[in-house]
């Protein structure tokens, strides 16, 4: 696990004034995404308050570890994520230095680019994405809806589930979700049709990016898994619950997940989430101990998240008439995680299967065991059965076109600095 060091100094500021109380890029965030502005091509930088750091420009400058040059040079993060821990620690202590020392500031100003003036794009060049199952109240959730005396399947509480996503259709916070088609057979249909999504939903999730993989036929074991995390970002897995309905069995979701993933822009290191490291939940009596592959002291210990996650909902009419996004749900991430990070990236590799630098991984739908934090329509409506009302009077099971949602997440804890990832927003469009 990444410790804590003089960077995550509360007491320490940058000169970029905007930096200072940023809620969500203080100087103790620092985290890493791809940018372009103006005519400059896609480069690789790190959000500082309002602005970004053009780390292209800042090495060629001679600000940076030569050894560093070449990586950081690129256009996506995945060559940087090979160089490894140490040098993810030693590059994170170089830009707190340099944007907190004023002596540095006429060197490194030059570099600096307005975040409002400069284009997000994907991290990394996604090879594989895979999304897991592991916030276990989702799952008991939903599986309470299709299996009510028997919601969670037998192998929940000893495997990390998960499927292959498809990695071509990830994109970047601010990408519109156009609407699914699809085949849909309502229970009282005799046969199926084809068409839009009548039950467009949401999943809130975290993403997580693997920095240093395994080679083929290797496994990764428990105690070395959080190596290879380079980091995390927010994650929605949009899902057309009527095609996942009638296409999930046998072999699980398919066109119902397929068609868009958001994520969102700026990935937050595993070295800024040292502070707000908690314990993993404890398992309830008479739950099974992780295999031993799986279970390691230092991640029980310190393997979960201490992240605060929320979702707003704003349509089309509350844009017109003024009103603000409405807050669907706010829950702990910890809480709602019966894997952690590290046993998933240990169970994906656990068969010989080879992680590649920049490979994503969904943790599955973050929900809380409270009804204030759920993490999907599917749960928030019980399934339509209970549509919410939005202020002006709207009502909502699904997503309807129009509807933009925005997931958000905040780390907190007593004497740290508080960072956030910055938002991933969704706006629904029409099906083609």
């Amino acid at each position: 696990m990444s410790q804590i060091d003089e960077t995550h100094d509360p007491a320490r500021t940058s000169w970029v004034e905007s930096a200072n109380g940023h809620p969500d890029f203080p100087i103790q965030n620092l985290p890493l995404g791809v940018f372009s502005a103006g005519t400059r091509e896609p480069r690789i930088g790190v959000a500082i308050g309002d602005m970004i750091l053009d780390l292209k420009g800042a090495s060629g400058a001679g600000l940076l570890d030569d050894h560093w040059k070449l990586a950081l040079g690129l256009s996506t993060l995945n060559a940087w994520f090979t160089h490894g821990p140490d040098d993810a620690r030693e590059l994170r202590r170089k830009l707190s230095t340099l944007l907190s020392d004023a002596r540095f500031r006429a060197s490194v100003e030059p570099h600096l680019v307005r975040a409002a003036n400069a284009e997000r794009h994907l991290p990394c060049d996604i090879g594989d994405y895979t999304d897991f199952y592991v916030g276990i109240h989702h799952a008991t959730n939903v599986g309470r809806q299709f299996r009510p005396d028997n919601p969670l399947l037998p192998n929940y509480k000893y495997v990390p589930i998960g499927y292959h996503g498809r990695a071509s259709s990830v994109r970047v916070s601010g990408q519109p979700v156009v609407r699914p088609k699809g085949q849909r057979k309502p229970p009282d249909a005799e046969a199926p049709d084809y068409g839009p999504s009548r039950r467009l939903d949401y999943e809130l999730e975290l993403g997580i990016f693997i920095r240093r993989g395994n080679d083929l036929g290797h496994t990764i074991p428990i105690g070395e898994a959080a190596n290879h995390i380079a980091g995390y970002c927010l994650l929605n897995d949009w899902s057309a619950r009527d095609l996942q309905a009638w296409e999930y069995q046998p072999l699980g979701p398919f066109l119902a997940k397929n068609f868009l993933t958001s994520i969102s822009a700026w990935v937050v290191t595993a070295e800024a989430l040292a502070p707000f490291r908690k314990s993993m939940p404890p398992r309830p009596d008479g739950d099974p101990a992780p295999l031993p592959y799986l279970l390691d002291r230092a991640d029980q210990h310190s393997g979960g998240l201490g992240i605060e996650l929320a979702v707003t909902l704003q349509t089309a009419q509350m844009r017109e008439t003024g009103l603000k996004p409405h807050v669907l749900s706010q829950g702990q991430a910890a809480a709602a995680m019966y894997w952690s990070a590290a046993q998933i990236v240990t169970h994906h590799a656990s068969n010989g299967c080879n992680l590649q630098p920049g490979d994503l991984i969904g943790t599955g739908t973050l929900s809380t065991a409270e009804d204030t934090g759920l993490g999907s329509l599917l749960e928030i409506s019980q399934g339509g059965k209970a549509p919410i009302i939005l202020p002006g009077g709207e009502t909502r099971s699904f997503l309807e076109d129009g509807d933009e949602l925005t997931l958000f997440a905040r780390c907190t804890a007593e004497g740290a600095v508080p960072i956030g990832f910055g938002g991933c927003t969704g706006r629904i469009l029409p099906a083609n």
